[in-house]
């Protein structure tokens, strides 16, 4: 296989040089355990409360508020369940919606089965957008969490999180967003928005996998979610990933540093592959909001073609792409998500994401729309379904 065309960065993305940069003394040289007294170990801590002061600095945040995790899915996680258990004395509502990230459906499915939960999951419309009409209406005097992502893993769309957060705080409400694939690809005002907690994740934005944070609101009352040691003020026991936590701050300061130049050359590309995919190729439909979407992603459903055998194909062109989240990459079902915007089960099968990353380029872009263009008319030629279609339409 020759080059490779990476289009799949709302998966993961490659740890910039600098970040690595910065990580590798604190695996070999500065190696103190930040608890420790010493001098030594007091190098580790001053690393750790750099890099939540990057962080917080990118959110209009206090670092005391930022708290690190293992990853987004342990921050969503956290959120909701120690949240609930906080305030289960107010009411046992939580409201989020049907296209949310799994870490926050599937705990809130443990919080409704195993906690006596209540879940409102809210509707969107076809471009995958909450009404706010129908969030004010689903809350109730037990509401006590709303928790909705900021844009989505999937098809893109971003939420009216400003609204949202000034709902939630009329009514005296929690608000939590899942913005893992937001965070540094668009610009967040926790204050602004009126954000009381929020859950990110370094390997979307060229940091280190395996580190996340929670952002927590300061006077917001939640639990420990890991009980031991006194580390991150007592709510997340155990001994801090100091090169992951290093290599997060350098990732968030250096994505915030070129988020505006850089998201509007993804724009850019962005509508360049839209455009040539929806004008160039028959019987495919963009998914997600036109214009309110993460900069670097694209999500298109193609008529008559399988998306798994599409993604196969690509693969034996170099060309790296996902039929939806990576963490249901695996699973034969169509999309949640597809099927929450109205895609009826046989379109949502065909759906394929492309995300961009800092060093696509546009002839990788060409490249790709070309072998798509091939691969789509192949697949389409071996289809039944796309036969009697062609037949019909002869006629």
């Amino acid at each position: 296989m020759g080059k490779m065309i990476y289009l799949d960065n709302a998966a993961t993305t490659r740890t910039a040089p600098e970040v690595v940069e910065a990580m590798l003394p604190y695996f070999s040289e500065l190696y103190g355990n930040p608890s420790s007294v010493y001098d030594f170990a007091g190098k580790s801590k001053e690393a750790v409360i750099h890099a939540r002061t990057q962080i917080a600095d990118v959110l209009g945040a206090k670092k005391e508020e930022i708290y690190f995790t293992a990853g987004g899915s342990e921050a969503d996680n956290w959120a909701l369940k120690a949240a609930f258990e906080a305030y289960k004395s107010k009411g046992n509502h939580i409201i989020t919606t049907k296209i949310e990230h799994h870490a926050i459906l599937h705990t809130c499915e443990y919080l409704e089965k195993e906690r006596g939960a209540r879940i409102t999951y809210l509707d969107v419309d076809e471009n995958g957008i909450v009404r706010l009409e129908d969030l004010e209406k689903a809350i109730t005097p037990e509401t006590i969490l709303i928790s909705v992502m900021f844009a989505n893993n999937e098809i893109g769309s971003i939420q009216p999180i400003k609204e949202i957060g000034m709902i939630a705080r009329e009514h005296g409400i929690l608000f939590h967003t899942d913005a893992v694939q937001a965070f540094c690809q668009v610009p967040i005002n926790v204050d602004e928005c009126n954000i009381d907690m929020l859950s990110s994740s370094g390997h979307k934005i060229n940091g280190p996998k395996g580190i996340g944070f929670l952002y927590i609101r300061k006077g917001v009352k939640i639990r420990s979610f890991v009980h031991g040691g006194a580390q991150e003020r007592k709510r997340r026991a155990g001994t801090e990933n100091v090169p992951g936590i290093v290599g997060y701050g350098a990732a968030a300061s250096r994505a915030a540093a070129s988020m505006e130049e850089r998201t509007a050359g993804e724009i850019e590309l962005r509508d360049y592959l839209i455009r040539r995919i929806t004008t160039e190729i028959p019987y495919v439909k963009l998914n997600g909001h036109p214009s309110k979407r993460l900069p670097n992603n694209v999500n298109v459903s193609f008529q008559f073609v399988e998306g798994e055998s599409l993604l196969l194909m690509l693969d034996s062109y170099g060309i790296c792409g996902s039929s939806g989240s990576a963490c249901t990459s695996g699973s034969l079902d169509p999309s949640h998500v597809l099927l929450a915007i109205g895609l009826p089960h046989e379109i949502a099968h065909g759906s394929l994401r492309l995300t961009l990353g800092e060093d696509t380029t546009k002839e990788d872009l060409d490249y790709t729309v070309d072998r798509l263009k091939e691969i789509v008319q192949n697949l389409r030629n071996m289809s039944p379904l796309y036969e009697d279609f062609m037949k019909k339409h002869k006629k």
